[in-house]
């Protein structure tokens, strides 16, 4: 009651003389504390039990703005005011996947009015667009709408290129509404069908449930094998693989996403890789040696031509680099693409009738190979930064947890009662981690994490992944 009469002067005053309130008066202060930002009302409500849902839409009716006072900031700064008159000024929020009309992007309408097959322009990707069908949404109902004006929110169907987050409006202003700032995703996972012959079906519910939900991410890895997809949390991804079985058929399984180590070399060496092989007829002959060298972290590769007097012929020479971008991306010693490697090729020799571009590629990568072994081979991880708030109280448990993870602290900040915990961790030690610090800090923990480098692997760990890996490669050949 203290807080709804501090809104305003006269309400105040009687409050302060009375020591109370009238039902009307505690509502009309209320409402309006709510209206200028300094109240936000927590409201109990259960969707799943459908409970409470009508006192939360009579409290949105009572206390938030009338769509007629509401305004929207433009990308550049812009202050627009919900306005019936003027050019259209739209904001696509939400996309809907309707078996029946397909998409259905839903709008708020800040300026002017739209009306089935008006031409519009995307300004946030300059392009023209024109409507199709308007629809009010009521519940899974949808009606046939003439108009949207400034104020209202509906639906629009059949559109071109139009996402959410794009601005509907008129060429000439160019406005765009600032799009909503999404969080990140705080937890990632792979997913794979149950059933074989699935890929393709869940790849296309999984990109159709992207489209209309774009706090939710899917990534495809080449190197690992796996379909990684992201969200805000374990709730999250379980209502994906829901979604995936009701709406796409399609059954589904989550498991732990491999790490995308990287190999790499600690110093220079050279070897020799021959190649020779006869079989009758022709045979197939090439010899080279090569020296390698460490590159300065993130410059990945580094192919030299020395070879002088023509040793190895011109022609041959690309496919020992060939041989060599083979060998890296396959990986020498975990299975891992190697990287931060130069190549230098400087001597060799050939054969004038069992010389081939084949011969000196497996030249090159048996050399490669043999290079590297001589080189103190490295295996290396992804280190991320991660952001942890966390109310003050939580706050040494949670770093001498990070310390336990392999983590480095690099700072931390005060946010009123909670702390900003920075610090660089290992990728390999953060699955589900954001469950395991909603448990640590009783669900008031958040977190963020982005990718930062690549660093050298702790010896005991390293071993016991090459080890891991021969033990996967000798199950394959038996």
């Amino acid at each position: 009651m203290e807080s709804a009469a501090e809104s305003d002067e006269a309400l105040m005053e009687k409050y302060l003389e009375t020591e109370s309130l009238s039902e009307d008066e505690f509502r009309t202060g209320l409402a309006a504390g709510v209206r200028s930002a300094q109240i936000f009302p927590v409201l109990c409500a259960s969707a799943a039990h459908n409970m409470g849902a009508s006192l939360v839409l009579d409290a949105i009716v009572r206390l938030l703005p009338g769509a007629d006072t509401g305004k929207c900031v433009t990308a550049d700064g812009k202050v627009i005011k919900t306005e019936a008159n003027g050019t259209p000024l739209a904001y696509v929020f939400k996309n809907i996947s309707d078996p029946h009309v397909g998409d259905m992007l839903c709008v708020r309408v800040f300026h002017g009015v739209l009306t089935p097959a008006l031409d519009v322009h995307n300004t946030t990707r300059s392009t023209a667009e024109r409507l199709g069908g308007l629809f009010v949404l009521e519940g899974k109902n949808r009606q046939d709408a003439d108009r949207l004006q400034a104020g209202d929110i509906g639906a629009l169907v059949k559109l071109k290129v139009t996402k959410v987050r794009d601005t509907l409006g008129d060429k000439a202003s160019g406005a765009v509404v600032k799009p909503t700032d999404l969080p990140k995703p705080s937890i990632n996972s792979a997913i794979l069908p149950v059933a074989k012959g699935d890929d393709e079906k869940m790849g296309t519910g999984l990109h159709r449930i992207m489209d209309e939900d774009p706090t939710f991410e899917v990534t495809p890895t080449a190197e690992t094998h796996q379909t990684i997809i992201a969200g805000q949390g374990e709730l999250h991804l379980e209502i994906i693989v829901h979604r995936l079985k009701e709406r796409f058929g399609v059954n589904v399984t989550l498991e732990k996403p491999r790490i995308p180590y990287r190999e790499s070399i600690r110093r220079p060496a050279e070897a020799q890789g021959r190649h020779k092989k006869q079989t009758g007829g022709r045979g197939q002959f090439g010899d080279v040696w090569l020296k390698i060298e460490p590159l300065t972290r993130g410059k990945h590769f580094e192919f030299v031509d020395g070879v002088v007097g023509g040793v190895v012929p011109h022609k041959f020479i690309p496919a020992v680099e060939k041989g060599v971008i083979a060998t890296m991306e396959m990986g020498v010693i975990a299975g891992y693409p190697m990287v931060d490697v130069k190549a230098t090729l400087y001597d060799g020799s050939y054969h004038t009738v069992d010389s081939s571009e084949q011969a000196f590629k497996t030249a090159g990568s048996l050399a490669f190979k043999a290079a590297v072994e001589k080189a103190n081979p490295v295996l290396l991880e992804p280190i991320v930064v991660l952001k942890v708030k966390v109310p003050d109280e939580y706050m040494g448990d949670v770093m001498g947890d990070l310390s336990g993870r392999r983590g480095k602290i690099s700072g931390t900040e005060n946010q009123g009662r909670f702390a900003l915990i920075s610090a660089h961790v290992p990728m390999a030690e953060l699955y589900k981690y954001s469950t395991h610090l909603r448990s640590m800090t009783q669900g008031r923990g958040s977190h963020t994490r982005e990718f930062s480098h690549y660093e050298e692997v702790p010896r005991e760990i390293a071993e016991k992944i090459i080890a891991d890996h021969k033990a996967h490669v000798a199950a394959e050949h038996k």
